[in-house]
């Protein structure tokens, strides 16, 4: 009898939840439906399960012996064996029913398994914010094996949090020449814009001695603007902002506070409440 394997295990209809789908988020899990009075079945399974534990951990198999399961073979609709259902964050990603040969079975099985730049990838996102240039080295890693604008846009946002700009910009420029750019390389390329404005001002403390010292010169209001969302102090960025388009409404000083409210946005994201807020209060503004 073969040793019990750490990557190949029975469910029952209770633990499919947990044992299939909640695992499914971190690596692909495959489930086989059979039952021992099925022969092809006995045929497909030790060819599975070898593909597994050569995987080594990079694929799960989940076994249901539909004898002892009705309601979960029942549940995912399988009406004859053997049939093989794969897995990944949650959802159904391939299928097969019968016996395939078994080149076919292992090239099916091959494609499950995560590549290596796949798992780069998903090193270097856990790491994003808490060590960002080690995430760095691994999305180059990933870039080297698999070439991908994905890849290349959390790239450029580990060099943005490195304040290595002049090297993100590059990557932005090199996407943007394309025709376009995902929303995300959008945000960081409004980043780059911001912090570049709010280099020219001096910082926060300068910008506001300067437009404090001119308070007919609405520019700077939108210079003091700048330097206070590059540091973090959303809110009051959105305030000076508003008030400077509000004022300027049709102007040219009032439409680029307009375009920097919208660079805001774009950095903070639709899902947040300011966001929200100040879209709101702009279009009241201006419409």
């Amino acid at each position: 009898m073969a040793d019990p394997s750490p990557w190949i295990f029975d469910v029952k209809t209770d633990e499919f939840e947990q044992q299939v789908i909640h695992k499914s988020s971190e690596v692909p899990v495959i489930v086989d439906f059979w039952a021992p009075w099925c022969q092809p079945c006995q045929l497909l399974a030790p060819i599975i399960e070898q593909a597994v534990n050569d995987a080594a951990g990079k694929l799960l198999l989940a076994k249901v012996n539909i004898d002892d399961n009705p309601e979960l073979a029942q549940m995912m609709g399988v009406q004859s064996i053997p049939v093989v259902v794969a897995f990944f964050e949650g959802q159904v990603i391939d299928h097969f029913q019968g016996v395939l040969p078994e080149d076919q079975l292992k090239e099916w099985l091959a494609r499950l398994v995560p590549s290596k730049a796949a798992e780069l990838f998903k090193d270097a996102l856990e790491l994003l914010e808490s060590d960002p240039a080690a995430a760095e080295l691994k999305l180059r890693e990933a870039l080297e094996l698999e070439p991908s604008d994905t890849i290349r846009i959390y790239l450029a946002q580990t060099l943005l949090a490195q304040n290595r700009d002049e090297e993100c910009g590059r990557i932005i420029a090199e996407l943007e020449a394309r025709g376009f750019l995902e929303p995300e390389a959008e945000k960081i390329k409004s980043q780059l814009e911001m912090r570049a404005d709010a280099e020219e001002s001096g910082g926060v403390q300068q910008a506001r001695a300067t437009a404090e010292a001119n308070p007919g010169d609405l520019s700077l209001q939108v210079v003091l603007a700048e330097a206070l969302a590059v540091d973090n102090k959303h809110r009051e960025a959105f305030e000076i902002l508003l008030a400077v388009a509000t004022q300027d409404r049709g102007g040219e000083t009032g439409d680029k506070a307009r375009q920097q409210m919208v660079k805001l946005f774009d950095v903070l994201g639709a899902g947040s409440e300011l966001v929200s807020e100040y879209r709101r209060k702009l279009a009241t503004a201006l419409y």
